[in-house]
């Protein structure tokens, strides 16, 4: 048995569910999903789910409130599942913190008070920066010296861990190395911005087309819990004409595969491999590395 797991990155629509179908064919490996958005039942056109079999893909329904700490330990059992098989786990994401959390021992922050993260935006929007920074000096200086004033969202993430006895210093310093759970092969899709940018947009388009809409409206049919509103184009799709949701999915498409860009070049240890070719010959070239590093047995 190989106790080798392969953790597969990359930005939205740099084609990661393809390569890793095509590692999957080439050795015995299970793919594991960590992305945030694919938990939810319901939305498989909007969250872009892969054809190709993946564990922890539509586990809980648009009601419940998902979180890492719950799918922490769901990913964690699922890659030793496969490992006593014999098989080689594939972690596929999408979500850095998921991503990382799926192939480490994450300290994980407790849980934040309902409407925590709304009322420190609220004080933060209607105080101001400098007054929301102020009260962060106050309850954590350690991150307040590390987050900008300006920066709304990481001050308001700050605050809301700090209520709930956490700090978002250790968070973040954990995030992009240390100890894997396992020898692990971490690996990174870069695709060449023209191409990401055809990608995502001809991507966008074809969910249109295969009736997202429709999806978008039964889905909002029934309870939708906060975390699960924040689907990407989720709300876009429901209150737009097609062509203006079609024009601010791609805009917040584009701010999250280059937010994703930089959370991949932070990993420690991540292997670059070129993503603008065909998912086969990246499946091969991977599989060599895995082979040649950690001694993966051949089939």
């Amino acid at each position: 048995m190989t106790e080798l797991v392969i953790g597969l990155f990359g930005p939205t629509a740099a084609g990661k569910s393809d390569v890793a179908a095509a590692i999957a064919a080439r050795i015995p490996a299970d793919v594991v999903s960590a992305d945030a958005m694919q938990v939810y039942e319901g939305l498989p056109i909007l969250t872009n789910r892969s054809s190709h079999p993946e564990r922890l893909v539509a586990i809980w329904p648009l009601s419940h409130a998902a979180s890492v700490g719950e799918y922490a330990p769901l990913a964690h059992a699922a890659i030793d599942e496969i490992l006593e098989t014999g098989r080689t786990p594939l972690v596929v994401g999408g979500t850095g913190l998921y991503f990382r959390a799926a192939l480490a021992e994450l300290a994980l922050p407790p849980a934040p008070a309902p409407g925590a993260r709304e009322r420190w935006a609220r004080l933060y929007d209607e105080g101001g920066a400098e007054v929301a920074h102020a009260r962060l000096e106050e309850v954590d200086p350690a991150a307040a010296a590390r987050v900008h004033p300006n920066d709304r969202r990481r001050v308001v993430r700050a605050l809301e861990l700090a209520e709930a006895g956490g700090s978002l210093v250790p968070e973040r310093e954990q995030l992009f190395g240390g100890a894997w759970r396992h020898p692990t092969l971490l690996v990174g899709l870069e695709v060449p911005q023209p191409e990401l940018e055809r990608r995502i947009v001809e991507r966008t388009r074809r969910m249109f087309e295969s009736g997202v809409e429709d999806e978008v409206r039964r889905a909002l049919a029934a309870p939708v819990s906060e975390t699960a509103r924040k689907v990407i184009g989720l709300e876009e799709v429901a209150g737009l004409s097609r062509e203006e949701a079609l024009e601010a999915v791609l805009v917040r498409t584009r701010r999250y595969a280059a937010y994703q860009r930089k959370w991949m070049r932070r990993l420690e240890g991540l292997v670059i491999v070129a993503g603008d070719r065909p998912p086969e010959e990246i499946a091969a070239e991977i599989v060599a590395l895995a082979r040649t590093r950690e001694r993966l047995p051949r089939p």
